[in-house]
């Protein structure tokens, strides 16, 4: 191989990881925002999470703590402890991205796609078969996801095709 092609991969895979990994990024910036939301309905008068309306849950904040105040402090407490659970998910990401994934190491890449991917397959199936899986719910979780699976896919090429020199 020439030094002059040699170069212009170098480049490719350079700007294949430094797009991939600002997406990664962009990403995980999103999680921790819709952990934000998720938060802050928690102690406003919508109290369920985004995209949860009356046709999936027939009553309100009110409503569930007059039938029961533990319950209500119950479910309060999971939101709280869930949109803990999404920022830091996505706090670990961001800099697994900025220290690890920008350097080119795989061992970042591979935590910093890990973490969500498990993330995701343990809460999503649970929102389909009890229709909690309005675009107005989980939207914003698939953009960013959708964001993030095309920068880790950019970030990769970057790489291995920087490993193969």
């Amino acid at each position: 191989m020439t030094t002059r092609a040699a170069g212009q991969r170098e480049q490719a895979a350079e700007g294949s990881l430094r797009v991939g990994s600002w997406l990664m990024g962009i990403a995980a910036v999103s999680f921790i925002g819709y952990a934000a939301i998720f938060f802050v309905r928690n102690f406003t008068a919508s109290f369920l999470e985004l995209g949860i309306g009356p046709h999936e849950v027939n009553v309100d904040k009110d409503a569930i703590r007059d039938f029961s105040p533990s319950l209500y402090h119950y479910v309060s407490h999971l939101h709280i402890a869930v949109s803990g659970f999404i920022a830091a998910t996505g706090l670990a990401v961001l800099f697994l991205v900025a220290y690890g994934v920008r350097r080119g190491e795989l061992w970042a890449w591979v935590g910093a796609v890990a973490a969500p991917v498990l993330g995701l397959a343990v809460a999503l199936p649970a929102h389909y078969p009890n229709h909690f899986d309005t675009l107005g719910h989980l939207g914003l979780i698939y953009l960013a996801t959708l964001i993030f699976v095309a920068g880790a896919l950019l970030a990769l090429r970057g790489i291995v095709t920087g490993h193969r020199d």
